[in-house]
C-alpha cells in the first residue's frame, strides 16, 4: 500500500471508498461528508493554496484518504483534517498514523498554527487515534463545514 496525492482518476474510486466507509459506520448521509458536493470531484477540490489530499493505494483501487484545508468561514490559521476514512483492507496497519503526519506535516509549512477535526461517536478508534496524536475534545464547532450532524470536535496546536 502506498500514500500519494490525489489525481483526477481517483475521484470515482475515492468517493465510492469514503461512501462505503459512511455506511459501514452508520454515518447519516445528511449533514455528513456523505453529503459534502465536493465528495464526487476531490481532486478538483483540493488544488487551491493550502490544500492537499492524500489517498491511499494498493493495485490500482483506492482503500481511503485524507487531506488538510483551511477551516471554511474560519480564522485563517486554522486548518481542518477532512475525510479521513479506511476501507476494512486498510486498517490496522499504521496508515491513519502516517497519513496524520503527512496532512500536520503539511499544515506547519503552510503556516497553519491549529488543526480542527470532527467525527462521529461511534468512530471510537479514529477518535483513539486522534488523542494519540495530540489532539483534545473541545465542547463546540468551529467554521462552517456543514457537518452539522458530527458532534465531536477536537482540536490540536501545530
Amino acid at each position: 500500500m502506498k500514500i500519494r496525492e490525489i489525481e483526477n482518476a481517483d475521484n470515482v474510486k475515492l468517493a465510492v471508498a469514503v461512501r462505503k466507509v459512511l455506511i459501514e459506520m452508520g454515518v447519516p448521509k445528511v449533514g455528513t461528508a456523505y453529503a459534502d458536493v465536493e465528495l464526487d470531484a476531490m481532486f478538483e477540490a483540493y488544488q487551491e493554496d493550502r490544500y492537499i489530499y492524500y489517498v491511499v493505494e494498493q493495485a490500482s483501487e483506492i482503500l481511503g484518504g485524507a487531506g488538510i484545508a483551511p477551516l471554511k468561514n474560519g480564522d485563517p490559521k486554522v486548518c481542518e483534517l477532512q475525510k479521513m476514512y479506511f476501507l476494512p483492507q486498510a486498517r490496522g496497519k499504521g496508515l491513519g498514523k502516517e497519513m496524520i503526519h503527512r496532512c500536520l506535516d503539511f499544515a506547519k509549512a503552510n503556516q497553519f498554527k491549529q488543526c480542527y477535526i470532527e467525527t462521529m461517536p461511534n468512530m471510537e478508534a479514529a477518535q483513539k487515534l486522534y488523542l494519540k496524536t495530540g489532539f483534545t475534545y473541545i465542547d463546540h464547532a468551529m467554521g462552517d463545514t456543514g457537518h452539522s450532524s458530527c458532534p465531536i470536535w477536537m482540536i490540536k496546536s501545530l
